[in-house]
């Protein structure tokens, strides 16, 4: 039997009726958050400055918008503009919680948080993962970093942020507008508008006129591109491609499966979908399906499957795509930050 994870509350984004027990928490949920807010606002709760640029990637909705992909995009154009970026995330889901940790490839997993350890995989820069975000960029621009990127963390006030890139799903946007948990919203839409750069995932949306109608004034497109297959156990990359017209097991433990298997599907790929949680911890039985069909995951997924990967296991590698006036946008304002 396939495992599924936990579904996203049917009237959060498919106009169902919300229950009254969500809708009566909604509002002491968002005072809550709001009055938090207003705190760190009017300083009566004290932000904390580190000397360096602090860049933070995150969303106003629960759940998946893209934020990694581009996470790891950013510090890769970083990097080839000459500064020196690292990471800092809290981990979520990892073993040991309260302990920080540098993260590198090689880690496992379940001690440094999926996520964490994708982007030290495929960036290259200094991961930390520590609770403590003032600490992890403390260590981060100890070890000689000249700018801190935040993995998710918008609602983190504790660290000042010198710039706030909001992610956006174009398909889901804000859903029914409403505050958790009557809707995905984790602050009032309002507080978007705050954010330097919002940034829209069409996912792989390429023709220019639905980028154009799907993007609204002053909002970026993002496209995710993937083109090949990578094996789990070594070995030469496969156009995807070649996959077209044969059927696949496609696994997903992501916030939003059903995107990585649309994203397949387009590619002509026959998906036999398995849906996981996010941040789901795998076993061997896990990805046995009782056929010897290939199966094709996710990176974030595949991180956590080489252990016991076989020759049928691949990852797709994801890239994110944005057009090269966001790039001259952001980085002008970073510039202009290291010379204030």
């Amino acid at each position: 039997m396939e495992k599924r994870g936990p579904q996203t509350p049917a009237w959060w984004y498919d106009n169902a009726p919300v229950p009254l027990p969500a809708r009566l928490l909604a509002p002491l949920y968002g005072a809550v958050v709001g009055l938090r807010r207003r705190l760190y606002k009017r300083g009566w709760l004290r932000r904390r400055q580190v000397p360096v640029p602090v860049i933070v990637v995150g969303n106003i909705t629960a759940g998946g918008t893209g934020k990694t992909p581009l996470t790891i995009e950013l510090v890769t154009r970083l990097r080839e503009a000459g500064w020196r970026p690292g990471v800092a995330s809290r981990g979520y889901g990892r073993d040991e919680a309260n302990t920080p940790r540098w993260i590198t490839p090689e880690l496992e997993p379940n001690l440094g948080g999926d996520e964490p350890v994708l982007i030290a995989w495929k960036a290259g820069v200094p991961v930390r993962v520590d609770r403590d975000r003032v600490a992890a960029a403390k260590a981060l621009m100890d070890a000689g970093c000249d700018v801190v990127v935040c993995d998710d963390g918008l609602q983190h006030y504790r660290l000042e942020r010198d710039i706030e890139i909001e992610v956006v799903d174009a398909a889901r946007r804000y859903g029914n507008g409403r505050m958790m948990p009557a809707g995905p919203l984790r602050e009032s839409a309002a507080r978007a508008a705050d954010c330097d750069f919002r940034v829209i995932n069409l996912g792989q949306a390429s023709d220019e006129g639905e980028q154009e109608a799907r993007c609204g004034f002053g909002e970026w497109a993002m496209r995710l591109r993937i083109d090949t297959a990578r094996p789990l156990r070594g070995g030469r990359d496969t156009p995807l491609q070649s996959f077209a017209g044969q059927r696949v097991h496609a696994v997903a433990g992501i916030a939003n499966p059903q995107r990585f298997f649309q994203m397949l599907r387009a590619r002509g790929i026959g998906v036999v979908p398995h849906a996981f949680a996010d941040h789901h911890r795998y076993e061997p039985s896990d990805l046995s399906f009782g056929s010897e069909l290939p199966v094709l995951m996710t990176e974030k997924d595949a991180v956590k499957c080489q252990r016991f990967a076989t020759r049928w296991h691949y990852s797709v590698p994801l890239q994110a795509e944005l057009p090269a006036a966001f790039w001259v946008a952001l980085l002008d304002r970073l510039q202009k930050l290291a010379r204030a």
